[in-house]
């Protein structure tokens, strides 16, 4: 439990705006998904509801943890990961789902452990930029941690889940950066990192160069470009993005209201509870919606990073760091996916797409968060 005299610490302005947000996503959920169960219109937003629920729990367990303990747990917590992330690729133990064995079956509900490793990482990398504090200076100092990220990040990948591996190397740069890595040297691999991808696409494209990616995988990070060049006029792998656009766009300003818009309603729209929930956000309450929303989500980054610039060690700077890269790169992508800026990676919208997995790790992380926030100074009476 947590002591009284903590509660004094408490940022009771993130809860606020926590709760509002998980409020409006029930909404947002209820409308978007009554089209996807017919016989059970409320079906998803009842289990997201409970989704709420069960997370904010893990919240609370994870506010109550003393988060320098978990410091202490770095190695066990690291070997930890690998093994359920090996385990899940085992056929028979983990389960396909849309193409990639990401899943454990437990009876009445599914558990996808890359959503958990991906607090995994943040808790142990922390640690391990911890002990490296002053020496991150040279390429050859970057790669223990390039290392240490690339073992839980390769069995994603081979899931394969493109999306969340990507959310590991935001992860990645956005902790090395507040560490104190050489800004020059990080920003010249990332922006190298994503040339080199450029490079090697249109190598595949014009000379067939293979690539260790799934075909209909390459086709996702290209295709928002063009979404009609699928070779199938818009009717292949550029239809999500195509019917996305047209749910954001007729919303207008003020949007068609919730439960009157066209393209979730019709199921026009595919995964409209879950990767595409912005996109029925856009539709139902246009422009305005969005940007409230979006404003909700962008103070609740604000406040974690106010809890970083309070706690009282670099390990609570680099948790809370570390989740506000989560918490961004997937706010951006997800968004960008919906507008047609960004691939199509299938990273949900956190705390409003519908997953279980997904709502129980954000607020586990933002348990974490919390710990540091009530633990960022000793009080004494």
């Amino acid at each position: 439990m947590i002591e009284k005299k903590l509660l004094k610490n408490l940022d009771w302005m993130l809860l606020l705006t926590l709760l509002i947000i998980l409020i409006i996503s029930s909404f947002v959920l209820a409308s978007a998904s009554q089209s996807v169960v017919q016989d059970d219109p409320y079906y998803y937003v009842k289990r997201h509801v409970l989704n709420i629920i069960t997370g904010l729990i893990l919240m609370v367990i994870g506010a109550s943890i003393n988060y320098v303990q978990l410091a202490r747990m770095e190695r066990s917590l690291y070997v930890f990961n690998l093994i359920v992330l090996v385990l899940v690729l085992i056929p028979g133990i983990g389960k396909v789902v849309n193409n990639a064995r990401s899943w454990f079956s437990l009876g009445f509900f599914r558990l996808q452990p890359s959503e958990f490793a991906k607090v995994i990482l943040i808790v142990t990398f922390a640690q391990f930029l911890v002990k490296r504090q002053g020496k991150l200076n040279t390429l050859k100092d970057f790669i223990p941690c390039f290392l240490y990220v690339a073992g839980p990040l390769l069995l994603i990948l081979a899931q394969p889940d493109l999306g969340t591996s990507l959310v590991f190397i935001a992860i990645m740069f956005g902790m090395m950066l507040i560490a104190g890595a050489n800004p020059k040297l990080l920003g010249g691999l990332f922006f190298g990192g994503v040339g080199l991808v450029v490079v090697l696409l249109w190598l595949h494209f014009n000379f067939n160069l293979p690539l260790p990616l799934k075909e209909y995988q390459i086709m996702r990070l290209v295709v928002f470009l063009d979404p009609y060049a699928d070779g199938k006029n818009g009717l292949g792998y550029g239809y999500n993005i195509i019917q996305s656009l047209v749910a954001v766009g007729s919303g207008g300003v003020r949007g068609k209201g919730l439960f009157n818009g066209t393209q979730a309603q019709l199921n026009f729209l595919p995964y409209h509870h879950t990767d595409f929930i912005f996109s029925v956000i856009g539709e139902e309450l246009g422009f305005v919606g969005s940007i409230v929303i979006l404003a909700l989500l962008f103070h609740l980054l604000y406040r974690i990073l106010r809890i970083a610039l309070q706690a009282k060690d670099l390990y609570g700077i680099l948790l809370c760091t570390g989740v506000v890269s989560m918490f961004t790169f997937h706010i951006l992508e997800n968004v960008g996916m919906a507008i047609g800026m960004m691939p199509i990676t299938g990273i949900p919208l956190p705390l409003f797409s519908y997953g279980g997995s997904n709502m129980w790790a954000n607020l586990l992380a933002l348990g974490i968060v919390l710990s540091v926030n009530l633990r960022r100074q000793v009080i004494n009476f």
